[in-house]
């Protein structure tokens, strides 16, 4: 399937609006879905892997065990986020004669902080190793209606860390969570950080032979930020193009040149998006004020691509600016706060991913869905008012308008339109007020009758008049 392809909306239907006394009337039915939702987990192949799959309706997971317990893809609506790197494809070789080199398999993964080789506080990678690509063992632990795996992956005897986690997935969502576990497996104190390392596909649809120049990713800016401009290169250009500032979000836009840049970014987000497919990933993570972070960064991009460099005459060069010895992806990261494990501690960090629909014009993000327009209101005739807005949503379900007067009361719902995650939801719907009001907000109420949060507010104006 074509990324740029859009999915029927399975919950799409011709609704009648009727006006009665004012408030509006939905047919039976609109709040409470028909279908019958499930999950499953089965045994597969992977790209020539051995591998577990776990899906529902809206997505597929695959878990490649050998592989450091990797997550190696995730398909949402017919689109693949995750770079697999076509060099390893169904190969494998363990860490013991890997000679210290980096077997770069893509997928998602986690890593220790701090990097260095300098001393043992250090982990000196990225380098084949227990931690990147150990073999793990793979029990499922629930079945539907919640489908999750536990990983459990080997102790590693230069860290003294020992990683193990549950990847679960729902039946009537497509909120993939992460519940990753480290563990102090020597006999002695240890400090690390803890790393979820996503690794997004860059490159073209069509031709993988060149980059989408249409990629993105996101997060807040920390108002009260350790960093200059709120953010800080760690490597490549301090002047690299790709990066900019939107009112108080940070905007990458991916270009094939190396660098690496981190935030301290408290908002607890970041969210990646395909902008030629209109595909996001949302991660999101709890940031744990008063913590000390490494370097004191929350979130990572790592963009991989040509470096600049001086030659032997001393004059500047690209280096590795080819596909085949420098594939098209970029980084995600999530880290954890610096955590002193004594022998057999263990520290615990939950994320939770949620695919959607959205471009480059992200806005935003609230707790049912992402902003892509913000909602406005327009006055029309007779005591109506005119909503739209463009949002990337959580949940199936739809969307219901909550109208107050000036005194914060609440005087009207209205149900509005059914919305689907694989199915960017556009709305541009007249609803007659009873009297003069004074705001609307917008709420995603899910197929199983849960009010899921806001996607917008503002005011009315001139409404009743």
């Amino acid at each position: 399937m074509k990324r740029d392809e859009r999915l029927p909306n399975s919950m799409d239907r011709f609704f009648i609006l009727v006006l009665v006394s004012g408030s509006l009337l939905a047919p039976s039915g609109f709040a409470q879905a028909t279908t019958q939702r499930t999950c499953q987990i089965r045994s597969t192949t992977f790209d020539g892997w051995a591998a577990e799959e776990i899906s529902n309706e809206w997505l597929q997971l695959s878990i490649v065990k050998q592989l450091g317990g990797r997550l190696m893809q995730v398909s949402f609506a017919g689109h693949p986020y995750l770079f697999v790197n076509p060099k390893y494809k169904g190969k494998y070789i363990p860490p013991t004669q890997a000679d210290g080199q980096w077997l770069n398999y893509g997928g998602d993964k986690l890593w220790p902080l701090p990097e260095g080789r300098g001393d043992a506080q250090h982990w000196a990678g990225p380098m084949s190793d227990l931690l990147d690509d150990g073999a793990y063992d793979l029990k499922v632990i629930s079945q539907a209606p919640a489908c999750a795996v536990r990983l459990e992956g080997p102790a590693d005897p230069v860290t003294g860390l020992q990683y193990s986690r549950e990847i679960s997935l729902g039946s009537h969502s497509p909120q993939i969570s992460f519940h990753a576990v480290m563990k102090n497996s020597t006999g002695h104190p240890i400090r690390w950080s803890m790393q979820s390392v996503t690794q997004y596909d860059t490159s073209e649809v069509r031709n993988p032979a060149e980059y989408n120049r249409n990629f993105w990713a996101f997060t807040p800016l920390n108002p009260l930020s350790a960093y200059f401009n709120g953010y800080q290169v760690r490597s490549g250009l301090a002047d690299d193009p790709s990066f900019a500032v939107s009112g108080d979000l940070f905007k990458l836009h991916w270009i094939y040149l190396e660098n690496e840049v981190w935030l301290d970014s408290v908002a607890g987000w970041l969210a990646v998006v395909d902008g030629e497919g209109q595909f996001a990933m949302v991660e999101r993570f709890q940031y744990v004020r008063g913590a000390d972070y490494p370097g004191k960064a929350s979130v990572i991009f790592y963009k991989n691509g040509a470096a600049l460099e001086l030659n032997e005459n001393g004059k500047p060069v690209l280096r590795s600016a080819d596909v085949e010895s420098t594939p098209y992806y970029m980084e995600a990261e999530i880290n954890s706060p610096m955590i002193e494990l004594q022998p057999g501690d263990i520290y615990a960090m939950d994320t939770n991913w949620w695919p959607t629909r959205a471009d480059h014009q992200m806005r935003g993000l609230t707790s049912a869905g992402v902003i892509l327009t913000p909602l406005t209101v327009a006055a029309a005739s007779n005591n109506s008012v005119l909503l739209s807005g463009s949002f990337g949503v959580f949940f199936p379900g739809k969307l219901q308008a909550h109208v107050f007067d000036s005194q914060g009361v609440e005087r009207q719902t209205f149900d509005l339109q059914s919305v689907e995650p694989q199915t960017r939801a556009e709305l541009r719907r007249e609803v007659k007020l009873s009297q003069r009001l004074a705001r609307v907000s917008i709420h995603l109420v899910d197929d199983q009758g849960i009010d899921r949060g806001s996607l917008g507010e503002t005011a009315i104006p001139g409404a009743g008049s």
